[in-house]
């Protein structure tokens, strides 16, 4: 075997550095404030600088075509690798905070970079094999970092219900893909594509793929794990499940799809049709019924997961864009979100439900209007960033179909429905507004000050929310680099 191909890995291979380095760090300083302290800063470093790799890295393939990596693969593990950036600055509150943290940062940090690394190989793979290695690698330390909480019931049981559906949901997928072997007698991507044809045995084995990844996205009906999860796992933690996972998950399951199944569009194009509307409509009429901010924002992101595998649908290279930078909007408006919540639960007990927030804006008004703009961009509301991702998964959807066929009548309906549910997301995210802004409590949450790695994240996650819509660059230099992506 040439070594030499790891070469053409330079993003895993910078990254699996940066676990060594953290690893080594974490083992040979002495615990200290002043150890926190190294590791912190030095881990903060490292990410930051591991966005370079990403960028700079040209399409090429190693150990005979179970690796990949094109423009595109590269430009959403910039984005990805941000967003985890950002996760890391908010955990910090949490981390310096917590006492089980304090003992187990090295391997919080450890578990966050293991799991970047599986996505890296979940959308780099281009056999099988690859890809389920890559999500075994995602999903096993992320079940870890949902139980750093370990002696709390509910985040040991969040964990729980996490690895077992992640086991049998890995199963299926692995029955899934036994059946194509079986009909094609290869693992490889494009050899895959060259051969398959519909059969009960590949419609089958179509099905179960699906099933596996839709899984990691939480689309009706593989989502009853998510909001125990979300709800009982650290909040830092949290926001990196519901965009940084969801975001690689999308990704692969987009360029599987594309690949893989090219052959078998009408059937998978059905089969989405069907999920996106259920993912939407039932976690939109399920978030109204939530008073819990992280089960809340569990069914949204049920919701988003549907509106982002809009863009699947469109089956081109325009879809591949739109998915990218809905995926970017998400992260920056998502994870600002959190951020506020993890303030508030790390400054006031662990306050997550609503009814904690009445009057929220009179004694900590920044906050508040930071989550109002973080918000009305989940919504869809003009003029944020998130209108025109909205915008653009739209306009994938339809983009090729026509009303003179059955496939353009569906994609146009379900465009349809989800515009309609728009307007019931609207309504549920402005129940946060309003609690913030119009109840009254005769307790409300106290004046408090956000740390500066906090302070710097809402930043960051801000400048997105506000600049992503109206700089038309991003959108233009994710449309060049989606030009081909997937060939």
């Amino acid at each position: 075997m040439n070594y030499g191909q790891f070469l053409n890995m330079v993003p895993e291979a910078t990254l699996v550095a940066i676990l060594i380095i953290v690893f080594f760090a974490d083992f040979a300083l002495s615990n200290s404030e002043k150890k926190h302290s190294i590791l912190r800063t030095m881990t903060l470093i490292l990410m930051g600088l591991q966005i370079i790799p990403c960028v700079v890295t040209e399409s090429s393939t190693a150990f005979g075509g179970l690796y990949f990596t094109t423009p595109a693969v590269s430009a959403m593990k910039v984005i990805l690798t941000g967003g985890t950036f950002v996760v890391l600055l908010m955990a910090q509150s949490w981390l310096q905070n917590h006492e089980i943290s304090k003992r187990y940062e090295g391997e919080f940090y450890m578990l966050v970079i293991s799991t970047l690394l599986g996505m890296y190989m979940m959308m780099s793979s281009g056999h099988f094999l690859m890809f389920f290695l890559g999500l075994e690698m995602a999903s096993v330390p992320m079940s870890c970092l949902v139980a750093m909480d370990k002696w709390k019931r509910i985040s040991a049981e969040a964990a729980a219900k996490y690895i077992l559906t992640a086991t049998f949901s890995s199963g299926i997928m692995l029955y899934g893909i036994s059946f194509i072997y079986g009909a094609v007698g290869t693992l490889y991507f494009d050899d895959i594509a060259k051969n398959l044809t519909a059969t009960p045995l590949t419609i089958a084995g179509l099905v179960f793929t699906f099933s596996g990844l839709g899984f990691k996205l939480s689309l009706v009906p593989f989502h009853f794990w998510t909001a125990d999860t979300y709800q009982g796992a650290p909040t830092s933690v949290t926001g990196y499940l519901s965009v940084i996972s969801k975001g690689a998950a999308a990704f692969a399951l987009y360029a599987i799809l594309i690949k893989v199944f090219a052959p078998m569009v009408l059937y998978w194009e059905y089969l989405l049709f069907i999920v996106i509307v259920l993912s939407i409509t039932i976690a939109n009429l399920f978030a109204i019924r939530q008073n819990e901010l992280k089960r809340f924002m569990a069914f949204s992101s049920i919701s988003q997961a549907g509106y982002i595998m809009l863009a699947v649908v469109g089956n081109s290279a325009m879809g591949v864009t739109a998915l990218m930078f809905y995926t970017l909007v998400y992260v920056a408006a998502n994870l600002a979100v959190f951020a506020v919540i993890n303030v508030v639960e790390q400054n006031n007990g662990g306050a997550t439900n609503m009814d904690d927030y009445n009057g929220f804006y009179q004694t900590n008004p920044k906050l508040s209007f930071l989550m109002t703009l973080a918000l009305f961009s989940l919504a869809g509301i003009p003029p944020f960033a998130g209108m025109f991702s909205k915008f653009f998964v739209f306009m994938a959807a339809v983009n090729g179909h026509t009303l003179e066929n059955p496939v353009g009548i569906f994609a146009y309906v379900v465009v349809f429905i989800a515009l309609i549910n728009t307007v019931i997301s609207l309504y549920y995210y402005l129940l946060i507004v309003k609690a913030m802004y119009i109840k009254k409590s005769e307790r409300p949450l106290p004046t408090f000050e956000s740390d500066d790695s906090t302070k710097f994240a809402l930043a960051i996650c801000t400048a997105g929310v506000a600049l992503f819509g109206i700089c038309s660059y991003v959108y233009d230099w994710l449309s060049s680099v989606s030009i081909g992506a997937l060939l």
